[in-house]
């Protein structure tokens, strides 16, 4: 079963998008070469759903972060290569010396490319497969099996013993490029391939590995979802450098959070940080976090910032009940979620957000399979929670009045906040005397 969200969820958290330099598939995009960037889009498209997967995956991007291994490849050179080992050649040995041989006349006779193009590709599929074996000589203290090994596999195949030969020559003869064509693209050409998208995943390994080394991320531990735990010490925004961390803890028993705070107190951040974390988790990618550990959820869904839509005539208040719904139509299937919702029904008037904040969030929380965190300004709804349900959590992140002055330390702390302090801020801001003027 495949990891399950929508496109909502992906915006809400800016998750992906390649042209967007506040994504963050930007933040990890160090890739050095297209299918790199190709595959790493592919993961961030693709998060895992099984525990044991995650964690391999993740151990390989411990590995390459402790080791600070560099990618080892020329870009140009790697480019070259890559065009060439993505055309055809002939089938026998005869026929490929018979095209290059008419190659090199067109070269001799007009200044034909073809002869120079299809050597050059040849010199750099050499020296990319050359620099790929001494790369490997320098992680023969990896761990783990799989792809490296069946790289490994490839250099000792009998097959590859030309390359030995060719290692320290730069000048081959006609007949020695045809063979060496034939061999790299005919014979061995499952086995080029097998090699280009392992030099492509060594490139997503290195790039994601800088980004966690540099930012000082670290590797989530996935469980089974029956186990029914998420757990950090220290969480935060990966986007922000200097971020307060927060603590955070969700199990069966305590599987709701229910979250206040006043306006630019830091709910929307925490509760994009959780998100954010629980999708790159589910990657197997580095965290924002000092330490995390997780039970694998089916899926993850995000309420936080529901545009209305013209065109179907939806009011921003019937966007958010739609959202609810789509997420309630998930829940009732029986599916492990995380679930976030900032400010439910900001778009209607206060009675009605308040009972229906206070109705949906005790229907949700009747779901002990399931993470749910719940934001809202209205804080009475909590203490009628307090009294009905026996599984939730109430935290806030409070607001620090210096005289008239709102400080925001970002820090969650236990309990349901009394702090009103919009009207202090519309004062500072001396709207109501620039009306009055």
């Amino acid at each position: 079963m495949s990891f399950i969200t929508d496109k909502q969820t992906l915006d809400d958290l800016n998750i992906t998008g390649k042209f967007s330099h506040q994504s963050l598939f930007s933040l990890f995009n160090g890739t050095q070469t297209r299918g790199g960037e190709k595959l790493l889009d592919t993961m961030f498209n693709h998060p895992l759903s099984d525990p044991a997967a995650i964690n391999s995956r993740s151990q390989v991007f411990q590995y390459f972060h402790e080791r600070k291994l560099l990618f080892p490849f020329n870009k140009p050179v790697f480019q070259v290569a890559e065009a060439y080992l993505a055309g055809g050649t002939g089938s026998s040995f005869l026929m490929v010396a018979g095209e290059l041989l008419r190659k090199k006349a067109l070269h001799m006779a007009v200044k034909d490319e073809q002869y120079g193009l299809l050597e050059n590709g040849l010199l750099a599929t050499i020296e990319i497969l050359n620099t790929l074996q001494d790369f490997l000589q320098k992680t023969n203290d990896y761990p783990l099996t799989g792809q490296f090994e069946a790289i490994r596999s490839i250099f000792s195949d009998p097959r590859m013993k030309w390359l030995r030969e060719a290692r320290n020559n730069q000048q081959y003869g006609l007949f020695q490029l045809a063979r060496y064509d034939h061999l790299i693209r005919h014979v061995l050409r499952e086995e080029m391939e097998n090699i280009l998208d392992f030099i492509y995943h060594l490139d997503v390994y290195i790039a994601v590995s800088n980004v966690a080394r540099a930012r000082n991320f670290s590797y989530a531990q996935a469980l089974p979802k029956e186990k029914n735990i998420f757990r950090t010490t220290a969480l935060s925004h990966p986007a922000l450098e200097k971020a307060v961390t927060n603590p955070l803890s969700l199990q069966e028993d305590q599987n709701v959070l229910f979250l206040t705070g006043a306006n630019m107190a830091g709910k929307s951040t925490f509760m994009k940080s959780l998100g954010i974390a629980v999708y790159l988790a589910h990657m197997g990618f580095p965290v924002a976090a000092k330490d995390m550990l997780f039970s694998v959820r089916d899926g993850l869904y995000t309420s936080i910032n529901v545009p209305d839509n013209l065109n179907l005539g939806y009011s921003h208040f019937y966007a958010e009940v739609l959202r609810v719904k789509k997420v309630a139509e998930e829940v009732a299937k029986g599916n492990d979620l995380v679930v976030i919702f900032d400010e439910l029904f900001k778009g209607t008037n206060v009675k009605d957000a308040y009972d229906a904040t206070l109705a949906v969030t005790k229907e949700f929380s009747t779901y002990r399979n399931s993470f749910f965190v719940i934001s809202t300004h209205i804080i009475e709804v909590g203490d009628s929670l307090k009294e009905d349900c026996d599984n939730l959590q109430f935290s806030y992140l409070p607001t620090i009045m210096e005289g008239s002055v709102p400080r925001y330390p970002y820090t969650l702390t236990a309990g349901i906040t009394n702090d009103r302090h919009g009207m202090v801020i519309i004062e500072n801001e001396k709207i109501l005397e620039m009306i009055e003027e």
